[in-house]
């Protein structure tokens, strides 16, 4: 895909400029065509492929996700999602690289529990360091851990992913402290990836400061998906702008907007 440069407020990702900052998954969608149609309304322009789940050309003549979300069009984003070791998501990303010709942009997930999804750090920490040492540009799915998240940048990701909440509960930011404290502490963007359920949770991430929001399940569950996609649209936008706009402190207490010192009575 061919970033547009020019766009206002880009959100920069290995050196390419997007103008969305809400990216989606591929997975869950009762076809395709849900699938493209729920894309387009979120305006989305990376979006996630789940390399052992989804066809990208490893099943020739079966319908594949580029027939609907072509490369020309979007940044394919392969994921490892299902890899519970470093070998399995090595390969994964080796697989992902063969069959889009190249391609090095990957996100990484070492999983380490099949119940709760959440990342096996350690793993991932290794994992992390054998992709950048081949050359891949690592977005790398963490937990909201900020001594990790600096460690992986230090590694050389391009993009650090805590969770909100773990993958596909819905429950919202469950620790916007540890969330503010990687945002303020790191030199790539910060996406939240995993946890948000609802439009009012993606622009929490966004008011806290988050470069972006990565989702799947909250979109393709929805009983519309093409709306709710609309919606998380909107969401992640008011949140860019509402944290560059710059909140008012809280306060106990209101102050009158029109004091009375200095009427004419």
């Amino acid at each position: 895909m061919h970033a547009d440069t020019s766009a206002p407020d880009p959100l920069i990702i290995a050196g390419r400029a997007y103008r969305s900052r809400l990216l989606t998954g591929t997975g869950k969608f009762k076809d395709l065509d849900e699938t493209r149609r729920a894309t387009e309304a979120a305006g989305a322009e990376i979006v996630t492929v789940a390399v052992r789940r989804t066809n990208i050309g490893q099943s020739p003549g079966e319908p594949s996700l580029l027939d609907v979300l072509p490369p020309d069009r979007y940044t394919l984003l392969p994921n490892t999602a299902g890899c519970y070791t470093v070998e399995d998501a090595v390969r994964t990303c080796r697989l992902a690289r063969e069959l889009l010709d190249g391609h090095r942009l990957v996100k990484l997930e070492v999983l380490g529990d099949a119940r709760t999804l959440f990342p096996d750090v350690s793993q991932t920490l290794v994992a992390a360091e054998k992709l950048v040492s081949e050359g891949f540009e690592v977005m790398v799915y963490t937990s909201d851990d900020p001594i990790i998240a600096k460690r992986l940048e230090e590694i050389g990701c391009v993009a650090v992913m805590p969770l909100a909440a773990p993958i596909g509960s819905g429950l919202g930011i469950q620790n916007r402290y540890n969330l503010l404290e990687i945002v303020e502490n790191a030199r790539v963007p910060i996406l939240v990836d995993a946890g948000v359920g609802t439009a009012s949770d993606a622009a929490v991430a966004m008011e806290l400061g988050c470069d972006g929001v990565l989702m799947n399940t909250a979109i393709a569950g929805a009983k519309d998906p093409v709306l709710m996609a609309q919606a998380m649209r909107k969401a992640v936008e008011a949140g860019r702008e509402a944290f560059r706009a710059g909140r008012i402190p809280r306060k106990r207490y209101a102050s009158a907007s029109s004091p009375v010192d200095g009427l004419f009575f």
